[in-house]
């Protein structure tokens, strides 16, 4: 009963020290996450990928092929598709979706309040889209709403990469 009595207080010990030390390690790789997607934000080097799709009248889809924005300093390219109701059709295209390559744009980023960051691009020129509207959490997933002139708004869920080199 002794030995049991002096056994007792040192697997207490243990078992604490080790749930702590867990902590400790999944806190560091969640601050290395967040740190590493800040980076490629404000660096502007990378890429969108989308996973499901929200119209703004219709239900959310799930998107099976590969769909992207890559953004980089100097230019974007869009490659998403596109559900929704258009108001006037453009003349001379068989295209769907929203795919457009802009030089020529603002990129602005601000932080959360609940953490992540806040992206909004407004491409100049010819193109259909107003604004690209990004959300993206502290994990790498990202909200995107796209503002259209001549389509109805649609959104899309994701996750935000590195670009590849």
């Amino acid at each position: 009963m002794k030995t049991f009595k002096g056994i007792l207080p040192f697997l207490l010990f243990m078992v604490l020290f080790t749930g702590n030390t867990n902590i400790v390690i999944a806190q560091k790789k969640v601050s290395a996450k967040e740190t590493e997607i800040k980076n490629l934000l404000y660096s502007q080097q990378y890429i969108f990928y989308a996973q499901s799709v929200i119209p703004s009248s219709g239900r959310q889809r799930f998107l099976t092929s590969e769909y992207t924005v890559t953004i980089s300093k100097d230019t974007i390219v869009c490659y998403l598709p596109y559900f929704g109701r258009a108001y006037s059709a453009t003349l001379g295209t068989t295209d769907g979706g929203i795919k457009f390559t802009s030089v020529d744009f603002d990129y602005t980023i601000s932080d959360r309040k609940k953490g992540g960051w806040e992206i909004n691009i407004h491409p100049k020129g010819g193109q259909d889209v107003q604004k690209l509207n990004f959300t993206v959490y502290n994990n790498g997933t990202a909200y995107l709403f796209v503002n259209s002139n001549n389509r109805q708004s649609i959104s899309f869920n994701g996750y935000v990469r590195a670009r590849k080199k």
